[in-house]
């Protein structure tokens, strides 16, 4: 019989869990706050970690020292933004804070590989039936399509 591996990072035995790591991407919304409670539960099951992730988006033809001030004050507002969610997400795991620069779903799918994420937990708003064709832009839908760790869609 062929033995049976486990990817780096996952359980190994019952009652344990497979996910170690649990990314919440923010774009500073309200509606990060629901991704963000779910990961608490999730991660205090399993004594995982969290990280809050946002992405600085770039823009494309500049280079970062040509809007270095501009960059800086982007980042400190999104600092206290992300103190203010993981504030009012209450008790549970630490909350590691993260920004990054870069295109958003690229910026994501990325940090997730590097950092060994288990799972994104993504925020997502609701679909209408009769605007499905018009939301496969979406950033959750490309993150899901793009990730190679399961994703989590919260409505």
């Amino acid at each position: 019989m062929p033995e049976r591996r486990q990817s780096a990072g996952r359980a190994n035995g019952p009652g344990d869990s497979r996910f170690r790591h649990i990314l919440v991407p923010t774009d500073l919304t309200e509606r990060t706050e629901k991704a963000l409670a779910l990961a608490g539960q999730l991660a205090a099951r399993a004594a995982a970690r969290v990280t809050l992730l946002h992405v600085v988006e770039t823009i494309q033809g500049l280079s970062l020292d040509e809007v270095k001030a501009f960059s800086e004050r982007l980042e400190l507002n999104a600092r206290k933004a992300m103190d203010s969610l993981t504030r009012r997400a209450g008790d549970g795991p630490a909350v590691a804070r993260v920004i990054v620069h870069g295109r958003r779903a690229e910026a994501i799918v990325k940090y997730a590989a590097a950092n060994e994420v288990d799972l994104i937990v993504l925020a997502s708003h609701r679909v209408k039936p009769s605007r499905v064709d018009r939301d496969w832009g979406t950033m959750s839908y490309k993150v899901g399509i793009l990730a190679q760790c399961p994703v989590l869609l919260v409505k």
